[in-house]
């Protein structure tokens, strides 16, 4: 197993950082894989909150490779899925991960937001109910470009939030970063809506892991460490979590200092 070059506290977050994604990937895993293996032993069952994007890519795969994990006692659940558009969707959240972990593993549930809703706000009070039915006991975070951890951009985030699910209006530097990685073709076809787990139900669960690998990072990676912790960089209050880890390659933390 890949060992982290540097690791350091920074208030109440561990940082690891490791010499390329490849390694982070690799030991992200291995400590998801024996957490998940934890818990199950301890209660039976667990509930995981999943994130999409680029950074979970090789992490995810690595994670199904190891094997060991009985799925079939896992529930899993998204961090958010864009208003508007079908679950078979190239950009579809839920087709990512339905693809890429459900049809790879069989979970014994996997709940999706359903993006082509035709109301809203009942889709957002039947999935605050599915959340809310037990403790989430992982969640695997990214960071975007901006600092939103799921869809809580910097305009929405709210750290005191009432409500565990929402329905919030993208920003502008989402839309073009939706449109540099691919998702759409340009930023008419980008949704202007979606919903959102919040930032007090992601910081409900038992264990966070967030990845943030590639130079892409670097700016906000600096922002969300050495910056006060607000909403103007939504992923900061990481910096608050005990049970948080935070994941970099060393491209990542070339800004820091």
């Amino acid at each position: 197993m890949p060992a982290a070059k540097k690791i350091f506290r920074l208030d109440d977050l561990n940082v690891q950082i490791y010499n390329c994604e490849a390694e982070l990937a690799q030991d992200v895993a291995e400590i998801a894989h024996q957490y998940l293996q934890n818990v199950l032993q301890q209660n039976g069952s667990a509930a995981v909150l999943l994130a999409t994007g680029n950074s979970q890519i090789k992490f995810l795969d690595e994670l199904i490779a190891l094997g060991g994990v009985d799925w079939s006692r896992i529930t899993c659940f998204h961090l958010d899925e864009y208003l508007g558009i079908s679950a078979d969707h190239a950009a579809s959240f839920q087709r990512y991960l339905r693809e890429r972990v459900q049809k790879r593993v069989k979970p014994r549930e996997f709940h999706y937001l359903e993006g082509d809703t035709l109301e809203p706000l009942r889709e957002c009070d039947r999935y605050t109910k599915l959340l809310q039915a037990q403790p989430i006991d992982l969640c695997c975070l990214g960071i975007g470009e901006n600092g939103h951890i799921a869809f809580n951009e910097p305009s929405v985030a709210n750290f005191q939030d009432i409500y565990s699910v929402k329905l919030v209006k993208l920003d502008q530097v989402n839309h073009l970063q939706q449109v540099k990685q691919g998702h759409f073709p340009n930023l008419e076809s980008v949704p202007k809506y979606a919903f959102t787990v919040t930032i007090p139900m992601i910081c409900s669960a038992k264990k966070i892991l967030c990845l943030a690998p590639t130079q892409h990072k670097a700016k906000i990676v600096q922002q969300m460490l050495q910056e006060d912790v607000s909403t103007d960089c939504p992923a900061s209050i990481l910096r608050k979590q005990t049970q948080a880890t935070l994941f970099l390659d060393e491209d990542a933390a070339t800004l820091i200092t």
